[in-house]
């Protein structure tokens, strides 16, 4: 009632509402740029505080129980991740690694005490089915950021491993307060490196029941990240998109044509489909539909005012395919893998060119073997450990023989060029026959026992 006895002061208000509108608009959150991508606000960086590296993983056990659970969704639904995950394997692992025990340099040991160790790496081996194991190992490391490994000693000295599930290992409530039990994971209040068990279901376990091989952290972090933690919303966004190219495609091209009646009714539009159909279909609803058969080579003619477009003819993939590509691409970037690995795209990659002795990719999984390696030599040595104090082997086992692992080569090889080069070598002395076996992919003792065998039925190479 006022503003309009009063038309000035209204102008002045309505210009005041304008000028504000104008500022809310323009307005930007100095706190912005501390915003993540749907993660909330940064967590901030503790410098200079003692004890705050080594206190715990830099996510709180909620957050990281639930980043774990996103990166299971990703290995369990994802296509792109799946294939990341089975590429690593196959690399890392392949085939399998060998194993083999020899007399350690410099000790005066018989060979018979390094053809036992064999024996019981390989019943080992075998029982555990461990080229499988180590499969799993990798993924659930790249899956969860860490495997748990427990080992129980069965009666005659034999080991068995088992997997801890990640979600078990908790701090206990009485223990929530103690800075050296964070994480499900007791250590040395004064070295985090140093553990002294896991809390299992609650319960305390001697750290030298458990190997944990954790990956993505630091060595005073006690806990591992997954290898998608960076790029999940990537693979996320890719898998989205993908669906919604694949709905929308589907859509367009399932109209076959589409007329446009410029000045008809729509009583006059459905007259004339129904008129101009062939045929009337009901569907399961009740609906029905006007069918119209479109023979190969027809001719529409169209009278005034109706027009024929075709929607397939406006479907653009390519443009969704590179947005597509630039999302598979920052992916494939944080696994260190040529994009044709992760997208099995082999249009933008060649497989001879990649993996060379000095390719980005052949350095990366050298580096992922030897951590492997590493590990699972640990694991051997529990398994000889556990048959030397049962009495199976000899008691100084370490001290008397070695452990060699040999994973598979991931070099592109010339076969001919390379059996040269160890023909040379065996010719001057500086490689074995067992060796040369070995980097075959051949046992070296049951090809012997397959020649003795051949060379007792009195058959020559190739017959049958």
């Amino acid at each position: 009632m006022a503003s309009q006895q009063n038309p000035l002061l209204d102008g002045l208000h309505k210009r005041l509402t304008e000028a504000c509108d104008s500022l809310w608009d323009s307005f930007v959150d100095p706190r912005e740029a501390y915003a993540g991508d749907g993660d909330g606000w940064w967590a901030p960086v503790a410098i200079g505080v003692p004890g705050a590296a080594a206190a715990a993983t830099p996510l709180g056990p909620a957050q990281l129980s639930e980043i774990r659970a996103e990166c299971r969704r990703l290995a369990h639904g994802n296509e792109f991740a799946i294939n990341g995950h089975e590429n690593r394997i196959s690399y890392i692992v392949g085939p399998g690694h060998s194993y083999q025990v020899s007399v350690r340099k410099g000790v005066d040991a018989p060979a018979s005490l390094a053809m036992q160790a064999q024996e019981v790496l390989e019943e080992f081996l075998h029982e555990s089915r461990w080229q499988a194991r180590q499969q799993e190992i990798v993924r659930r490391t790249d899956r969860d950021g860490e495997a748990f490994l427990r080992f129980f000693t069965l009666p005659g000295g034999k080991l068995r491993v088992r997997f801890i599930e990640p979600d078990q290992v908790v701090t206990p409530p009485q223990r929530s307060g103690d800075p050296a039990a964070t994480h499900g994971v007791l250590t040395d209040p004064d070295d985090v490196e140093q553990v002294q068990g896991y809390y299992v279901d609650g319960r305390l376990i001697d750290a030298a029941e458990v190997q944990h091989r954790k990956a993505n952290v630091d060595c005073n972090v006690k806990r591992g990240l997954p290898l998608y933690t960076p790029v999940r919303r990537n693979l996320n966004r890719a898998d989205k998109l993908l669906r919604n190219m694949s709905v929308v495609a589907e859509i367009q091209s399932a109209i076959a044509l589409i007329r446009k009646h410029r000045s008809a009714t729509r009583t006059g539009v459905e007259q004339f489909a129904s008129q101009a159909s062939d045929g009337v279909a009901t569907e399961r609803h009740g609906r029905t539909r006007n069918i119209t058969n479109y023979g190969p080579g027809t001719i529409l003619d169209a009278p005034a005012g109706l027009e024929y477009d075709f929607p397939a003819t406006g479907i653009d993939a390519a443009s969704y395919v590179a947005i597509l590509q630039a999302e598979l691409r920052a992916v494939a970037a944080r696994l260190v893998m040529p994009e044709f690995m992760f997208t099995s795209d082999a249009s933008n990659g060649n497989y001879a060119s990649t993996l060379v002795a000095e390719g980005p990719a052949v350095r990366m999984f050298e580096r992922l073997q030897a951590g492997l390696i590493e590990d699972d030599c640990e694991v051997m040595w529990r398994v000889l450990d556990a048959a030397a104090h049962a009495g199976r082997i000899a008691k100084d086992i370490r001290r008397c023989v070695d452990v060699h692992i040999t994973a598979p080569s991931l070099n592109v090889r010339d076969p001919l060029e390379e059996t040269r080069v160890h023909q040379i070598a065996f010719e001057h002395g500086v490689l074995s026959k067992q060796t040369w076996s070995q980097r075959l992919g051949l046992d070296y003792d049951q090809e012997q026992k397959n020649l003795a065998m051949q060379a007792g039925t009195g058959r020559g190479v190739g017959e049958a």
